[in-house]
């Protein structure tokens, strides 16, 4: 069961960045297991099942991060992220175009939301020709998004592809969507009432995920 995570969590997270090397790591390996695991799991996996019970033919997965990086991809970098996730998706081969929520923990912030890892061209194209085709049910999502406390984002295309509209502009000019809310990782964060403002977000977030979702179904434009 979900307890909440507590102040030995933040100081795991800190102690990653500041001694980021496999000798700090293997002595505090084990608070890492009961302070930052442990309690993922159990959040991770009661939303979950959350999700298997309320939508059971979307045939979501749960994913939780390593904390290892890639040693391949380290770059100078130490051998552990100072980050964990976990997301709840369609099963993939790959990133691009499949769209997810997620819950990530850092020393400085926790956060969920939904949206792309990476959304590939493909996919942002499809958004802008069914905004170009269809824009009423985004419309009415984005002024519903404009008055929560969820924040819209990603790279922005320095030459606009094309003019949408105010309310819609920042959906159609972006190569990467995301829609986020993000919190200093105190207060609820230590309390088992954390699950229930995830699960709150994630409820709000359903529309969202799931015009995001069917883009994968749409044809491609200009073909």
């Amino acid at each position: 069961m979900f307890t909440g995570y507590t102040d030995q969590t933040v100081d795991v997270f800190w102690g990653i960045r500041f001694n980021n090397d496999r000798a700090w790591f293997a002595e505090h390996k084990q608070e890492f297991q009961d302070a930052v695991t442990t309690p993922t799991k159990a959040l991770a996996g009661e939303l979950y099942d959350w999700f298997q019970e309320t939508y059971p033919d979307l045939h979501l997965n749960v994913h939780i991060s390593r904390i290892y990086r890639d040693a391949r991809r380290l770059h100078g970098r130490g051998p552990y992220k100072e980050h964990l996730w976990f997301t709840i998706e369609r099963p993939h081969e790959r990133f691009e175009s499949v769209p997810a929520l997620y819950f990530e923990l850092a020393p400085n912030y926790y956060s969920y939301g939904c949206g792309y890892w990476e959304a590939g061209a493909a996919t942002m194209a499809k958004l802008r020709a069914r905004i170009d085709n269809a824009p009423k049910p985004l419309e009415r999502l984005a002024r519903r998004l404009n008055k929560s406390k969820f924040v819209l984002s990603g790279e922005e295309f320095k030459r606009p592809k094309g003019d949408a509209g105010k309310l819609l502009n920042p959906w159609y000019n972006r190569k990467n969507i995301a829609i986020g809310y993000d919190d200093n990782p105190e207060g609820v964060l230590f309390t088992p009432q954390l699950k229930g403002e995830v699960l709150d977000g994630f409820r709000f977030l359903m529309p969202y995920y799931q015009y995001l979702d069917t883009l994968a179904g749409d044809m491609e434009p200009n073909r």
